[in-house]
């Protein structure tokens, strides 16, 4: 057997062994005792979803090391679950309202007898969300349930009413819930009523074996079967059985399934009003009607509804639902605002896809750009990019003044904000076709921004929307890119940028601390002391807008931040206060211009230009571009930058 064959084996055993180690048979006396030595086996469904959530961990959101997490997140309290990690980005809110509902719902809170209902537009990542909820509990431990249940139901419903206060006692467990028809009928005439020797086995849950997770999907109106939810009765019995007979029972509908785990409702307001009845009895009574004449069928389920903003603002407009919705927690799911982690959001599409073509350094972040300022609320406070800057918790200074800028407070003023504009789909389309007109040489900012605005052109938008997204590319989203274009290329011509940067940071401190204490700065060269030099320290500021009046409370502000930074033990760059920052890079892009100029807008370089220009595209292939994508870059540049 060869080495390949070999492993293979390997793998296949070591997962059979895994599955019959999760496997176990028994009766229902054995099973009491597996309950009074570990309690929590007959958890409730609410319970075992937050427990599979929680399983990886928990952590404070405000406690992050993360300088931006702290200023987005320090006063909320947010905790951040590990589980949602690696799959969704940019809605740590509405993650935690979810899980907050999960653990009020486990504690038996009045949420446990409550419809979930993420509402958010499309392409949010709603129906990923439940994915990976089911996904949870199909990885979880499997459940004992009563051996050929149709639901999977909790064994303990055998013991009878009169006697569960006493088996509750012993056990350390509530005991709730009554058995179905046909385990009910099975008990009274396969084993005369002796419901200790009933056989227990293990159930895992699988969406697509029905076990565990069941899903709704829009009925046509026309025709509302509840069969869909609640089963039916098994017409090819009817000649065996009577019609009163459980047997002929076929308990398949999405709640049967989903008993012990997760009921999904997808679209759920495309549904008549009616057709979501049932779910009022399952959340309050923890009931649905049987098929036929057989009663109701107690049920224990996550219910988790999702659908898009039109259709929950038409369904709340009917006064007549408010039986519904007096029943449902609403959890927003917009889309992503933060420019971090749009850029992360595709960078994982990408990762799944086969997209194997190069992609030039800042191509996910200009597209990104560009979806967030779609989704964003204008305000008078500030301009559309400063909006997109703070809520990616940057340090921002509002131009001209020490003012700064909250992200909380624009946030309260835009409650819809996130609820609409360009997706992550019509993002990854915009790739896609970039890289089909371009798929040897990889895709840049520039061909990108180009595939966006012919999207937007054909796409069937409302003219002013149309108008709105195009004026983004070709201005907003232009500009911003030529600010990064223009740092690229700095720190490509200037070969130690970071260096000279953080030299000039350091000069830069010792004199703004030398005038905030007004005292001397020591010459690190010749020991002499001389005054603070303040046409150094106005050079610096001017670049972003401080100046007069304003330097003075400027300088006191970076001295207090990077005080309370070194207090914390963080480390102390140039990079370290976003203001201070911008205009280091701005006033070191001043001294490169000329040369930059010169050597990119050159048609005939001279000797020394040419070494010039190969040494720049040198340094751009060092920062992550190819030969091509350097060469197209630069050229934009050349017709973009540093004009006469």
């Amino acid at each position: 057997m060869g080495t390949t064959t070999a492993s293979f084996a390997a793998l296949i055993e070591k997962d059979r062994k895994t599955h019959q180690e999760r496997l176990w048979n028994g009766s229902f006396l054995d099973y009491l005792e597996l309950v009074r030595g570990n309690p929590t086996l007959p958890k409730q469904a609410h319970a075992r979803l937050y427990e599979a959530v929680t399983a990886c961990g928990v952590a404070d959101l405000g406690e992050s090391e993360d300088a931006r997490l702290n200023r987005l997140f320090g006063d909320e309290h947010l905790k951040r679950y590990p589980f949602f990690e690696k799959e969704f980005f940019g809605v740590e809110r509405p993650l935690a309202q979810i899980v907050r509902y999960l653990h009020s719902a486990a504690l038996h809170g009045e949420e446990s007898r409550q419809v979930l209902y993420l509402m958010g537009p499309v392409g949010a990542g709603k129906s990923s969300l439940v994915a990976k909820l089911q996904r949870a509990l199909e990885e979880a431990d499997p459940v004992y349930a009563i051996q050929d249940c149709p639901m999977a139901e909790e064994p303990l419903h055998l013991i009878p009413n009169h006697l569960r206060r006493s088996f509750s006692d012993v056990l350390g467990v509530p005991i709730e819930g009554e058995l179905c028809p046909l385990c009910r009928h099975r008990l009274e005439t396969e084993f005369n009523g002796r419901y200790e020797d009933m056989p227990v086995t293990r159930v895992a849950f699988s969406r697509h074996r029905r076990r565990g997770i069941g899903v709704v999907p829009p009925v046509d109106p026309n025709n509302q079967d509840t069969s869909v939810l609640i089963g039916s009765e098994d017409i090819s019995k009817l000649d065996r059985y009577s019609e009163s007979d459980p047997r002929v029972l076929d308990l398949s509908g999405a709640f049967n399934v989903g008993n012990r785990g997760i009921v999904e409702f997808i679209e759920v307001f495309k549904n008549e009003p009616e057709y979501l009845h049932t779910m009022i009895t399952a959340t309050q009574e923890k009931f649905v009607p049987a098929p036929g004449r057989h009663g109701t069928v107690y049920v224990d389920c996550v219910i988790i509804a999702h659908s898009n903003e039109a259709e929950w603002q038409k369904f709340k407009a009917d006064h007549t639902n408010e039986a519904i919705m007096d029943r449902i927690v609403v959890v927003k799911v917009p889309y992503n605002l933060r420019l971090t982690e749009e850029v992360k959001i595709y960078e994982k599409m990408l990762r799944e896809s086969e997209f194997r073509a190069h992609i030039a350094p800042h191509t996910l972040e200009v597209v990104s750009i560009f979806a967030i300022l779609s989704r964003l609320e204008p305000t008078s406070k500030c301009d559309l990019m400063t909006k997109l800057r703070l809520y990616d918790g940057e340090e921002v200074v509002k131009k001209g003044t020490t003012l700064k800028l909250s992200a909380k407070s624009l946030r309260e003023e835009a409650q819809r904000e996130g609820m609409s504009g360009i997706s992550t789909r019509f993002i990854m389309k915009a790739l896609d076709n970039a890289l089909a007109d371009n798929p040897e040489l990889g895709i840049n900012p520039i061909n990108v921004r180009e595939a966006l605005m012919d999207m937007i052109k054909r796409a069937d938008y409302p003219e002013d929307t149309k108008k709105l997204y195009l004026e983004f590319l070709q201005d907003t989203v232009h500009k911003a890119y030529l600010d990064i274009l223009e740092k690229e290329v700095t720190r490509a011509f200037v070969f130690s940028f970071e260096q000279q940067a953080e030299d000039l940071f350091q000069n830069y401190l010792d004199h703004a601390e030398a005038y905030v204490n007004k005292s001397k700065v020591k010459d690190r060269n010749t020991d002499e002391e001389l005054r603070p030099d303040e046409g150094f320290l106005k050079s610096v500021e001017e670049q972003i807008g401080i100046v007069g009046s304003a330097a003075e409370g400027f300088r006191q502000e970076v001295m207090s931040y990077l005080w309370a930074a070194t207090r914390r033990g963080e480390k102390v760059s140039y990079r370290a206060y976003e203001p201070l920052r911008d205009a280091l890079e701005k006033k070191l892009l001043h001294s490169v211009r000329d040369m930059s100029r010169i050597v990119t807008k050159s048609r005939t370089r001279d000797e020394e230009q040419k070494d010039k220009y190969d040494t720049l595209i040198q340094r751009m292939t060092e920062l992550g571009y190819n030969e091509h994508s350097a060469e197209v870059v630069l050229k934009y540049a050349a017709n973009n930058l540093w004009k006469d």
